[in-house]
């Protein structure tokens, strides 16, 4: 069988055309996508509907099923829509019937439903067979004078019938109940509003035509969802408003009832299904992914959401309410405030969509004016021949009964009197009985009212701002009518919720070891014992590790750590890992970029910064200097240089200081000197310093203190546990470099000095040795003494254990 194609083509050759693939699918895929868009997906910005919800309402119109007759079974509204208008299948119809009945989908429901028309919780409608619906008020106001000729129609699908173009829509439904929708390359999510903002909106737009879009929101302030909720921040809606794209941030409406020891949620942000959403809450806490939840019930009924959490004992109430709002209870609505506009998509923003109503109401209420001034201009015509028949009764009563028909009796009627051929039937039709008196009066009581409105309909329509007045005025009845409260509060914007704000501000112990191992624990752990104990351990250490340094801080703080090596890095406490007491830790390399050989040796807290401050450092060599807080303001992950040191010197200490200071350094044996901050000038970071104070013997710098209030005491620990409280007045000022005072006795029983810290009788004490132990005391433990005084035992270390480092619990 051959394979060849015939030489003469099987088609007549005078209908062939030779057409390109390219083009035709380029073609077609444009027919298809414009009739998706125009015919299915988007709506008109004139009547803010869809085709199908469109044909429903037009279909119940036209079947007599308003909001004051009964209900009509749904499968009877769909059967007489997809028959009549809409020849698709019948579920898209009932779920177009189904969400404009549903409260928590439209704002203002266009459809009055009775039975199961589905909820929150993602449940779908009952059958069309079991539920039933008819239109609510607001939607007969969509089909207000559609008999007067305020729309154009077209023929339905074969033909048979017609249909409206467009609803006259008194409402700006687009704008009240919003619309969403995936089209063939775009899509549209614009969402509702409040019906007594958006007529504000709308009039200010026509008593102002020149108003900038910044007036038009302080009248339309934003979204209003049927669900109510928050929207954080107004930033979004300002976008969307200015170019019609913009992103909202909804957020549940909770109640924090602490007594209770419940958060309870009682709306939730549009078009959240609540069941899921219980569902994934409780899947995150029995992950551990959201902590402080005991139970979750959903006490919802007809009148609201009402979600209980149920709180454990001791959770922090403000902590898992921002966990729940990071994880589930705040979503992005991203507004597409696209229509049809001519047939043709258009991205609208604010000042376009009420000023496309407004035109669209303009063409409604003219031609229903010009409807109502012809039937009132033939009214009066037909009356005008009355009047004039009942002044000539005998005359044409005699005329018409010589006539043989009505035909004649009307020829004659013409001829006789000039009236028109709609006059002459009119009479021809009267009865006897309209010539008496009183008929005479109502008719020309009638006539002398539809002159008065004739001169009216007339004014209306020869003058824009009579047309724009009628418009207000019918706009204010329905506000009047129909006006509501706001449902979604609009809130400040105080930021997305961080990782900060799940964490639970705590008063917290941080441990470092010279290994770069790091936890904390909270301060609670720790009880305040008497002097003289040896602690509880605090940390569990490898061979070979030491305790470096322990501090406290509030999980909320920023932190500037402090190196040997004279780095600083910054820390937030909560970045540090939380663990129990016997721990380990974590490798310092998590949250630290420290050198093998580099310790943490001071840290300080940034929430003491509150203006014209400095950090002064104090070398081991003795060296001091003094750099304003502001150096310090944007450290790297990798740290910067806080103070450039000699090669054999390390930093030891930093504290804050306000520039009319005292600073007191001491030494490992005991020495300590006292003078005016400003003998040390401001230098930058990367200075060495100045001599502080003169070290003899290797001695070697063991502290720094800020002296500032002449009621504290100095606080003198050593490596064997002895400490004491001295008056810091005993320590006289002196001039910078020089040897200064004895401050405490060392000798092999109390052992070097190892830290200094200026303190109050009501702070606390945290002393750590370098096995670990930690032992919480009062300071008023720790007795007064003189200067040149060996101590009390403070902690009482094993004979092979020293303490290594001491840290301030200040007082409220």
């Amino acid at each position: 069988m051959s394979s060849e194609l015939p030489d003469e083509p099987v088609s007549n050759p005078d209908q062939a055309q030779t057409i390109r693939i390219e083009e035709e699918m380029e073609q077609s895929y444009i027919d298809y996508a414009m009739s998706v868009i125009a015919g299915r997906a988007l709506p008109d910005v004139r009547d803010g509907l869809k085709p199908v919800q469109k044909r429903i309402l037009y279909a119940m119109e036209e079947s007599g099923i308003t909001s004051n007759t009964g209900h009509r079974k749904c499968s009877n509204i769909v059967g007489d829509t997809m028959g009549k208008y809409h020849p698709h299948g019948d579920s898209s119809i009932y779920d177009a019937l189904a969400r404009m009945a549903q409260e928590f989908s439209l704002r203002y429901p266009l459809v009055d439903g009775q039975g199961n028309f589905g909820s929150v919780d993602g449940d779908p409608p009952a059958a069309m067979r079991y539920t039933e619906a008819r239109m609510s008020p607001l939607g007969e106001e969509m089909l207000t004078d559609i008999d007067s000729d305020t729309v154009d129609f077209q023929p339905n699908y074969d033909d048979r019938l017609e249909e409206p173009i467009v609803l006259p829509s008194a409402l700006p439904n687009l704008l009240l109940n919003g619309s969403s929708g995936i089209a063939v390359g775009m899509s549209t999510n614009i969402p509702p509003h409040n019906l007594g903002e958006v007529i504000d909106g709308l009039i200010h737009r026509i008593d102002n035509p020149d108003c900038a879009i910044s007036e038009l929101i302080e009248h339309v302030k934003g979204p209003d969802f049927p669900t109510g909720a928050n929207i954080v921040g107004r930033s979004g809606i300002y976008d969307a408003y200015t170019t019609g794209r913009g992103k909202v941030r909804l957020r549940a409406d909770m109640e924090v009832d602490e007594e209770q020891g419940q958060i309870v949620v009682t709306e939730l942000p549009y078009q959240e299904n609540k069941a899921r959403r219980i569902k994934r809450i409780a899947d995150d806490v029995n992950d551990g992914t959201i902590e402080g939840i005991r139970d979750i019930r959903d006490e919802s009924d007809r009148d609201g959401v009402r979600v209980v959490i149920e709180l454990k004992r001791g959770a922090n109430p403000d902590v898992v309410k921002n966990q729940l709002v990071k994880h589930h209870l705040e979503r992005t609505f991203s507004i597409i405030m696209l229509a049809l506009v001519d047939g043709q998509p258009r991205i609208l923003n604010l000042q376009e969509m009420l000023d496309a109503f407004l035109e669209h109401r303009r063409e409604v209420v003219r031609r229903r004016i010009q409807h109502e001034l012809d039937n009132a201009t033939e009214r009066a015509h037909v009356l005008e021949g009355r009047l004039l028949a009942l002044d000539n009764a005998e005359e044409v009563v005699e005329l018409i009964r010589d006539a043989s028909d009505r035909s004649k009796a009307k020829a004659m009627l013409r001829s006789t009197f000039d009236f028109s051929e709609r006059q002459a039937d009119h009479i021809v039709r009267m009865q006897l009985g309209s010539l008496t008196s009183l008929e005479t009066e109502e008719i020309e009581s009638e006539y002398a009212s539809l002159t008065d409105q004739i001169e009216r309909y007339e004014t209306i329509l020869s003058e824009e701002s009579e047309l724009l007045g009628v418009i207000k005025s019918e706009l204010r009845d329905l506000k009047a009518q129909y006006d509501d409260d706001r449902r979604t509060a609009i809130i400040e914007d105080a930021g997305t919720v961080s990782h900060e704000d799940l964490i639970p501000q705590e008063e917290s112990i941080v441990v470092l070891t010279e290994s770069n191992y790091v936890k904390r624990m909270a301060l609670s752990t720790f009880d305040a014992q008497h002097r003289g104990g040896k602690g509880i351990i605090g940390t569990k250490l490898k061979d070979g590790d030491r305790v470096n340094a322990v501090f406290h801080a509030n999980t909320h703080d920023y932190l500037l750590c402090f190196t040997t090596e004279g780095q600083v890095y910054q820390l937030k406490t909560y970045e540090i890992p939380e663990m129990s007491r016997t721990a380990r830790g974590k490798s310092a390399v998590n949250v630290l970029d420290l050198d093998p050989d580099e310790d943490v040796t001071a840290i300080v807290n940034t929430e003491e910064f509150n203006g014209d401050q400095s950090l002064t450092m104090v070398t081991k060599n003795g060296y001091i200097k003094r750099t304003p807080t502001t150096e310090f303001g944007n450290i790297l992950s990798t740290g910067i240089r806080a103070v450039s040191l000699e090669p054999d010197d390390e930093l030891v200490d930093v504290v804050v200081t306000n520039g009319t200071a005292d600073v007191l350094i001491g030494t490992e044996q005991g020495r300590s000197i006292r003078f005016s901050e400003g003998d040390v000038r401001p230098m930058g970071r990367s200075a060495r310093g100045v001599n502080g104070i003169e070290l003899v013997d290797d001695d070697r710098v063991a502290g720094l203190v800020a002296v500032s209030d002449a009621d504290t005491t100095l606080l003198t620990i050593t490596e064997h546990g002895y400490g004491k409280r001295t008056p810091i007045e005993e320590y006289r000022a002196q001039s910078r470099y020089g040897k200064g005072l004895v401050d405490i006795k060392t000798t092999s029983r109390n052992g070097s000095v190892v830290a200094l810290e200026a303190v109050s009788d009501e702070d606390d004490l945290i002393l750590m040795s370098d096995d670990g132990q930690i032992m919480r005391t009062h300071a008023k433990e720790v007795s007064c003494q003189g200067r040149n005084t060996m101590g009390v035992q403070v902690m009482n270390p094993d004979e092979s254990d020293r303490v290594t480092t001491i840290d301030v619990v200040p007082c409220e």
